[in-house]
């Protein structure tokens, strides 16, 4: 009975334990196969992540390094103020004025308002102008100087809105210390102060109209707007001494403030330069 189960039956054990075997095996490794992917798959967003970590760190480092260069980099200097004209003429010595000073400033004013032809009439020969100012002289000794004959002239002046001698400042102020300057000078002539600050120019017109007015100082505006409104005539005039040298406290002369200057420049050319032309009249630089 034993011999008809089949021969050497134990063998067909052994091969269903192989196909058993086998088909384990594929199974594990079909598992294997599947299970390689996932585990790329986290060591390449691993390797992604610590790759930005560096690029972050490098990124830092650079910036930190790039602070650090610019913090070193010396400051740039900040650019020099501008000279004023106060600057320039406290390094500068002080230098008496000439005839050719005016004549050159008058041309440059006049340079871009009049033709060639009206800037030629506008030139004043050298008999036009008295001695200037060397900076020795006081107010009075320099007028002693270029009108000798004062005494003389004062008493043979009778017209009213008008004077023999005007002298040209740049402001109140400096009206005042030069009428006090005049004390030795001169004598029993009258003078008349001519600016704006607190007198009205209707005043003024009065007090010139009301009596015999043997000197006028005052600012070159003041001055054209009595010129112009006839409440100052140049009849009588013979000398305009134009306060050329003195300083205020900026270090300014009377030319270098703009608004001074193109006063004084309408004053000239109100009809002062013409009369200087017709040898009436001699400007004189103190």
């Amino acid at each position: 009975m034993g011999d008809d189960l089949g021969d050497e039956w134990w063998k067909h054990d052994d091969g269903s334990e192989g196909e058993k075997k086998t088909v384990q095996e594929e199974h594990s490794t079909g598992e294997t196969k599947r299970t390689k992917p996932a585990k790329r798959k986290r060591v390449a967003e691993k390797t992604v992540k610590a790759k930005k970590k560096t690029d972050s760190q490098q990124n830092c480092i650079i910036s930190q390094q790039t602070k650090d260069q610019e913090s070193e980099k010396p400051k740039k200097k900040r650019n020099k103020k501008k000279k004023t004209i106060t600057d320039v003429l406290a390094t500068s010595a002080p230098k008496p004025g000439c005839p050719s000073d005016l004549q050159d400033l008058v041309a440059q004013y006049f340079s871009d308002k009049r033709s060639v032809i009206e800037r030629d009439e506008l030139q004043l020969q050298n008999s036009c102008f008295l001695s200037s100012n060397d900076l020795t002289h006081s107010l009075s000794s320099y007028l002693k100087q270029v009108c000798p004959k004062w005494a003389k002239i004062q008493k043979q002046h009778t017209d009213k809105s008008s004077v023999v001698v005007l002298i040209v400042c740049s402001s109140a102020v400096r009206t005042i210390e030069l009428i006090k300057l005049l004390t030795a000078f001169k004598g029993k002539a009258k003078v008349v102060k001519l600016f704006a600050k607190h007198i009205k120019i209707e005043e003024q017109v009065k007090l010139l109209q009301k009596g015999v007015t043997h000197i006028g100082v005052g600012t070159p505006g003041r001055i054209g707007a009595l010129i112009d409104r006839e409440g100052l005539t140049l009849q009588a005039l013979r000398y305009v001494i134009l306060d050329w040298n003195w300083r205020d406290r900026k270090l300014r002369r009377m030319i270098d403030i703009s608004e001074v200057k193109g006063d004084l420049m309408k004053l000239l050319d109100s009809g002062i330069l013409t009369t200087c032309k017709e040898d009436k009249v001699k400007i004189g630089l103190f």
